[in-house]
Formats: C-alpha cells, structure tokens, sequence
C-alpha cells in the first residue's frame, strides 16, 4: 500500500471515525468521577463494555469500506486512535499510587494493572473483527502482498516463530520505553511520571521499533507486537517490582517515581498507542524492504 495523498484522506477518515464515537462521543463511558484519576477499564462496568465492543466491530466494519480497496491495512487503525483519545485524557499513574501508599495497596494495584491490558487489547481487537467481517462480505480484489508472510503459513515453524517474535516485541518494547520516557532518572535509577506527550511519544516509537524488528527479521505482521502489551507490564513487574521494591519505594520515595518508567503508564495507553506503533513500524519495515530492493537498485 502506497502512501499516496488518498490513502492519507482514507486514514484521516478512518481516524476520524474512531476519534469521534469513541474518543468523544463514548468519553462518558469511561471518563473517571475525579478527572485527575487515570481511565480505568474497572470504571465501565458490563454494560458500557458491551456498548464500546458494540462500537468498536462497528468502526471497524465502516472503516474498512471506507478506505476501500485498502480497508484490511487502513480500517483497524479507527478504534486503537479513538483509544488514544482517553490515553491523553487520562490522569497519570501518579494519582494511583498516592492514593493506594501503603505496600498491600501497591501490590493490589500492581496486581489489577498486570491484567488490565487484556482488556483494552479486547477492544482493539473488536476493530479488528469488524474489519473481518466487512472483508467476508467484500473482499478485496486482490491479496496484499503482506498476507504471504510467514504469520499465515501453517506449521511447526510458524508457531515457533510467532513465540520468538512475542518475547522479541516484549523485550524491545519495554527496553525502549525505559529509553523514550525518561522524565527525571535519579541516581539510584528511579524514574518519574512522564509527561503525557513523553508517553504517548515513547510508548508509540517503542512499538515501532518492535514491529520493525519482528517483520524485518522474522517476516511478521504487527498482530504479535501488537499483542505483546498484554505481557510487558507483567514482565516489568517481575522484573523490577517485586514485593520488596513495592514496600521500599512506599516507604522511601515519593508517589510520582517508579523502579521502570513502564510502570508509570497507564494501561489504555500502552494498548492504543502501542497498537498503533506497531501498526506503524510494521509499514515502515515493508517500505524499508521496497526501498531496498527497488530504489538503490
């Protein structure tokens, strides 16, 4: 798919579709009672999440025939940018920790955050069935070149190589977030809460640069990056926050600073706006391989 400027009116169609209904019209849904307080999926209840799944298959059925013929590569991008709409509503994690300051408050917190990504990856995903949906009734006229990929050959191979390109993107997505959101480092290697634009710089540009990785080495689609915001918060806590960091950092450091910058974003922004870098830094590895093949030719 060529960046020409009618892909650009396709996606900043599709973008607009998914900033509207979801990132406005269904703000309500999860705007918190104290708008200082990050957007947690906790806050929706059932029958709003039943309404933003509703919203989402519909976003991305529409947008896939929106931005025909290029709607499997355009139209999943509606509901992951409508997302990113509450990521930069959000309130920052800070909030959280200085209210839960006692160490079994952290450590539920910790607890409730290491599972919360699935949920927002659920309704990213719901995009992304819409797109299937609208696909089965239209398909496109021909099968883009992406769909060769070693993600859609079946065998032995095609699953290890999806288990690599997972613990790939998990590593480099939190490496690199550690990188990108550095606010204030204190000698001891304490971060503190990011700025909202550093996150939504950091998190997207780290996801990129996971995608490019899995498809430029192991000829993988964005899917897998995508997915490993499910793993990277649990595998920061492991890693980082364990039980005796949570009891020293309440009782040593102040609520805006974290062992690991990852740490102080909140879940719907590590989803949406790493669904959209890896979205992004997958079409930079195909262009990158075009360019190449054809231009220093």
């Amino acid at each position: 798919m060529e960046l020409t400027w009618i892909n650009k009116v396709r996606i900043a169609a599709v973008g607009a579709l998914g900033v509207v209904v979801i990132g406005i019209l269904a703000w309500p849904l999860a705007a918190p009672a104290d708008p200082l307080l990050p957007v947690r999926a906790a806050s929706i209840g059932t029958p709003g999440t039943l309404l933003l799944l509703v919203l989402a298959v519909a976003i991305g059925f529409a947008g896939y025939f929106i931005a025909w013929p290029h709607g499997r590569e355009i139209g999943i991008l509606g509901v992951p940018l409508g997302l990113a709409v509450w990521a930069g509503r959000s309130g920052p994690m800070r909030a959280l920790t200085q209210a839960w300051q006692e160490p079994a408050e952290r450590a539920l917190l910790a607890q409730s955050l290491r599972f919360e990504p699935f949920y927002w990856l659920l309704i990213a995903g719901a995009g992304f069935v819409g797109v299937l949906l609208a696909q089965r009734l239209r398909p496109t006229p021909k099968t883009p070149a992406h769909d060769g990929s070693a993600a859609n050959r079946p065998g032995a191979n095609a699953y290890l190589n999806g288990s690599i390109a997972l613990v790939v993107a998990v590593l480099v997505a939190q490496f690199f977030v550690g990188v990108f959101a550095q606010n204030l480092s204190l000698p001891d290697h304490v971060a503190a809460q990011p700025a909202v634009g550093q996150i939504v710089f950091a998190v997207t540009a780290a996801f990129a640069v996971a995608a490019f990785v899995v498809k430029k080495f192991l000829d993988l689609s964005y899917l897998l990056p995508a997915a490993a915001s499910l793993f990277v918060v649990a595998f920061v806590q492991v890693v980082y926050y364990r039980a005796e960091t949570i009891e020293r950092f309440a009782q040593m450091y102040p609520a805006p600073f974290f062992p690991h910058s990852l740490l102080a974003i909140v879940p719907v922004q590590l989803v949406a706006l790493g669904t959209l870098g890896s979205v992004l830094g997958y079409w930079m590895a195909v262009r990158y391989d075009f360019w190449r093949k054809h231009e220093t030719a």
